[in-house]
């Protein structure tokens, strides 16, 4: 009894308070953007942001692209479960599976995704289980199958908290200032897997906080 209540309240109770939570941080804080020129307004890109960053990156996403939809890869386990509630709650849908579960489902669904442009395609490199900042092949294979470029995002807050977690999370503080990133598209089509996921991991260290 006391498990069901527990997964009850994970599954259901915490990402509606979770994504109240997020919300409220965003109204809060000053907001500055800091957007390329080239975005086509009718491609799809493949979106790469660390798994730490992850927090603000559904609202973000809605205000860099309000007519769009983005449809992220999250794990298929219990946390999974409840991270595809929050960020469904955001406005951003699911791919189910990650690089240790379910992989190749969520793979098949990205790459139909963006093939028939019907989403942009949001995936952590390092995610779920890290190490920090390094590059899964994922998000190589899916870019270079389709030929879409990728976009990466990040997030910069004057005040924050720092989890203690293998990703170092962060959690904007409310009353602050925080600087939203999107970088310039670029193709990994053609490069070996190592060359691109280089130039991946570079492009997303642009813009990132100390940890």
């Amino acid at each position: 009894m006391r498990k069901k209540l527990f997964k009850y309240i994970q599954i259901n109770v915490v990402p509606y308070l979770m994504q109240l939570f997020v919300r409220l941080i965003y109204l809060t804080n000053k907001k500055v953007f800091h957007y390329p020129d080239n975005i086509i307004a009718d491609e799809s890109y493949v979106i790469a942001f660390w798994h730490g960053d992850l927090l603000m990156q559904p609202l973000h996403y809605n205000n860099f692209r309000p007519n769009g939809y983005m449809k992220a890869i999250i794990s298929e386990h219990r946390d999974g479960e409840t991270i595809r509630k929050i960020v469904r709650y955001l406005g951003t849908g699911s791919f189910d599976g990650s690089s240790t579960r379910g992989g190749a489902k969520a793979m098949i669904g990205a790459i139909k995704a963006l093939k028939k442009g019907e989403a942009d395609v949001a995936i952590t490199p390092d995610g779920p289980k890290g190490p920090i900042f390094s590059i899964a092949d994922g998000v190589v294979v899916i870019a270079q199958k389709t030929n879409s470029k990728i976009l990466t995002f990040s997030t910069i807050p004057t005040k924050y908290w720092m989890m203690r977690s293998w990703d170092k999370f962060i959690v904007p503080k409310p009353f602050g200032r925080i600087d939203f990133y999107v970088g310039e598209p670029f193709s990994v089509d053609g490069l070996e897997l190592e060359d691109a996921k280089k130039l991946i991991h570079d492009k997303l260290m642009v813009n990132q906080l100390d940890k």
